[in-house]
């Protein structure tokens, strides 16, 4: 049922003194399978986003003797992200805060361009939901089939292939939830523990709720998750305008709908007749039920099957293909009022702005990575008590220092304290050099964290607040990382 079909039975239903209902019973949907150009497109980006989504947690990346060998792996016991050749550290969480402004604006110019090709072609849900369709028609049957089979009793042919259909619709579940827990740990690993039945306990109960989830969502729910639980129809159309590419029903062309037959009669007598011979295929074939030709509708998610349904009835009436195709709505309107067409605006201020903010983001994040150094340096002063005189009157203040070695080998480092003339350096459990600066030793890939006591020299007159400046050198390359903090007195 389409959202203009449940509104008119909404308002058919306070017309007649009844209360309208706050959720719409649901009609179970039987698409018909269907080939075409958008059908091929989406087979080809559901093998590509499938095959990298099963298949990359066992792609290695040799980073040396003490990392691991996983190119994308989400580390939580040593937190890290490694990515092929980068590696995340918890203090750089903003590339994440870059990568979700990128994905966001994304999805945004997609939208700009052409409604929701994410929804009716990447969406994990629409991704997912067609594998499992997939399934049920290699067992059941097309429409027709799983429809009279529905209407029927319940014979030992109906229930094998129901079993069947659940376990398969399971098997892939399960591998679904197997697959995203093999990126928390190294994959060939935990394959073998899942095999022995050796796995943590943690991974049996992530690899339960996401099997419980996806075999839920995909194979029971599936178009009520885009109309009700997702978020994004509603959003998507405070983005959009009247130059976006969305597939719809050219009334121009298929008004007023009638037989074939009935139509090439009133065409030889000169009279009005559309191009629609009201075979409802565009409906058959469509994941979320959706009849386009009652206009754009919440729950249509724009994946261009309808297009490909029509485009074959067309070419056995005789028809010019593409009743049903991608057309915005400025053209709609213009031929609707028998103007021709206009070329599609794919550059205006919107698809600009989304453009020149993910080239922005993008650059900014590629900059930092390439120039991002192999060390780190985070100085925290002590918050209680702000500062202590000692008995001969002189000032200390004292710091947690943290350093970061992102090598896989071992490096020492030379810390020191600059704009307190004077002033001595102390730390717990380091090295002090003659000249007053401390000997740290991090080893490969770890961070090291050490309380160091900065003393003022006696008889200086101090200001309430002084800025220094932490420096750490490298003994061995020289690299210097430097973090400005304060000296306090009273």
């Amino acid at each position: 049922m389409s959202l203009r079909q449940q509104q008119s039975r909404e308002m058919a239903l306070e017309a007649a003194g009844g209360s309208s209902p706050m959720h719409a019973p649901r009609q179970q949907i039987y698409p018909q399978s269907v080939s075409g150009v958008f059908r091929n497109i989406k087979w080809a980006l559901l093998v590509a986003t499938l095959a990298v989504y099963y298949l990359l947690p066992f792609v290695r990346w040799h980073r040396g003797p003490s990392e691991p060998s996983q190119a994308v792996l989400v580390d939580l016991d040593h937190s890290r992200f490694y990515f092929f050749f980068i590696e995340i550290w918890p203090q750089e969480v903003y590339y994440f805060t870059g990568l979700l402004i990128l994905a966001a604006m994304t999805l945004f110019l997609m939208n700009a361009v052409a409604g929701r090709l994410w929804c009716g072609y990447l969406c994990p849900q629409t991704i997912w939901t067609d594998l499992f369709l997939l399934v049920e028609r290699s067992i059941e049957g097309d429409r027709r089939e799983r429809m009279k089979a529905a209407e029927g009793p319940w014979t030992r042919q109906r229930l094998t292939r129901a079993v069947r259909k659940h376990a398969t619709w399971l098997l892939i579940a399960w591998w679904t939830g197997g697959a995203w827990v093999l990126y928390f740990n190294d994959a060939p690993t935990l394959v073998r523990q899942l095999a022995t039945f050796t796995a943590p306990p943690i991974a049996w109960i992530w690899i339960g709720i996401l099997t419980f989830t996806t075999y839920f969502l995909a194979g029971h729910m599936r178009e009520q998750v885009c109309t009700y639980l997702c978020p994004w129809p509603r959003i998507q159309a405070a983005l959009t305008d009247e130059w976006a590419l969305n597939v719809a029903y050219r009334y121009d062309r298929g008004e007023p709908r009638g037989s074939a037959k009935k139509n090439d009669a009133l065409r030889l007598a000169g009279a009005p007749a559309g191009d629609c011979v009201d075979c409802h295929q565009c409906v058959a074939v469509c994941p979320t039920g959706v009849d386009i030709r009652d206009g754009l509708q919440l729950d249509c998610i724009q994946c261009g099957l309808c297009i490909d349904a029509c485009d074959a009835v067309m070419l056995k009436v005789g028809r010019p293909e593409r009743l049903i195709a991608y057309d915005t709505d400025v053209n709609i309107r213009r031929r609707a009022a028998g103007l021709p067409g206009l070329p599609t605006r794919f550059v205006r201020a919107r698809t600009v702005l989304y453009a020149a903010m993910i080239a922005i983001v993008g650059s900014i994040m590629l900059y930092a990575l390439t120039t991002r150094g192999s060390q780190g340096l985070a100085v925290m002063h002590d918050r209680n008590p702000m500062f202590v005189q000692l008995s001969n009157g002189a000032i200390r203040n004292a710091y947690t220092v943290r350093i970061s070695n992102k090598n896989t080998e071992p490096r020492r480092f030379m810390i020191n304290v600059g704009g307190l003339e004077g002033a001595q350096i102390e730390g717990i459990g380091a090295a002090v050099e003659k000249d007053g600066a401390l000997i740290l030793t991090a080893g490969p890939d770890q961070t090291l964290e050490t309380r160091v006591l900065v003393t003022a020299p006696l008889n200086v007159q101090l200001p309430p607040s002084q800025n220094i400046v932490f420096s750490m050198v490298d003994l061995k390359t020289s690299e210097t990382v430097k973090v400005a903090d304060h000296f306090l007195a009273p």
